[in-house]
């Protein structure tokens, strides 16, 4: 079933997300966090940067150090959590033996759609890991599926893996699920979002989050104004961006065009189209 997971809705016919930018303070600190701890596998390193992949072919994340910038903000706009999907419940089972190997604390919730663990990497971002059920057991109402944020089963969980607790790191077919920022008004990112980049709203939690898919996923980008609504200081460590993947050229171009109709700014670098959500994020529009 994890194949026909990622099938569905980290590749095509899916608009989702699939590469973050993230500032670090420590770039050797975090390379022990994400390669020594968490199973990622090295890329492309430099003296300032760190390209990490789970299959050694695509990145996922990209670790940039400014040595010079000030500890992350709290109750700042921004990134509230990566969110990396594991394919099997052991995957998780695994993953969560590995940290308690490294005495990393850990939050965990089940979500109903999904089952999930919460952390933060050295600089305080944060970080959820999670396996998706089945999505012929997601109950969908009226266009919105249910999540919720009850206890999670982790003796169960755990119990997948019986003696073999082992990690080699994270599994090749390991995708980054979705991520979710703090923003500061709700109904305008929702429509920055929908209205302008071609996701629906397909949960809600009151008038304090929001959950945006594509192709019915639970959700690929979350939403809320939990943290305030100023951004975080230029000289703060922070998201630097995230990549927003079409799922073919004409549909990117004719986005494209639309958000020029619209009177978006959008600008390019290497090649690649990029333009701001109204937190001053920079995201960038890929195939």
């Amino acid at each position: 079933m994890a194949g026909v997971i990622e099938v569905n809705f980290h590749n095509q016919p899916a608009t989702h997300v699939s590469r973050i930018e993230l500032e670090v303070k420590d770039l050797k600190a975090s390379r022990r966090f994400y390669v020594d701890v968490l199973g990622f596998k090295v890329l492309l390193e430099t003296d300032e940067a760190l390209q990490l992949s789970v299959d050694q072919t695509k990145p996922m994340l990209t670790l940039i150090e400014k040595k010079a910038k000030q500890q992350k903000a709290r109750r700042v706009t921004g990134l509230y959590h990566v969110a990396i999907l594991l394919p099997t419940r052991a995957d998780l089972a695994k993953v969560m033996v590995q940290l308690i190997k490294h005495d990393i604390e850990m939050g965990a919730a089940d979500h109903l759609v999904s089952e999930a663990i919460y952390l933060d990497d050295p600089d305080g971002h944060g970080i959820e890991i999670y396996r998706d059920r089945d999505p012929e057991d997601w109950s969908w109402r009226e266009g919105f599926v249910d999540m919720a944020v009850d206890p999670l089963d982790a003796e169960a969980i755990l119990n997948e893996i019986n003696q073999d607790t082992s990690f080699a790191g994270l599994p090749n077919d390991t995708v980054l699920g979705h991520i979710h920022l703090h923003v500061k008004d709700l109904q305008e990112s929702e429509q920055f979002y929908t209205e302008l980049l071609g996701f629906e709203v397909v949960s809600a939690l009151g008038n304090q989050a929001s959950f945006l898919s594509t192709e019915k996923y639970h959700h690929h980008i979350g939403i809320n104004t939990w943290n305030g609504k100023e951004p975080p200081a230029n000289d703060a460590i922070q998201m630097k961006s995230f990549t927003i993947t079409y799922p073919s050229e004409q549909i990117r171009e004719h986005l494209l065009e639309a958000l020029k109709q619209a009177g978006v700014t959008v600008a390019e670098a290497e090649d690649m189209p990029y333009l701001y959500d109204p937190q001053g994020i920079q995201i960038y529009l890929s195939i």
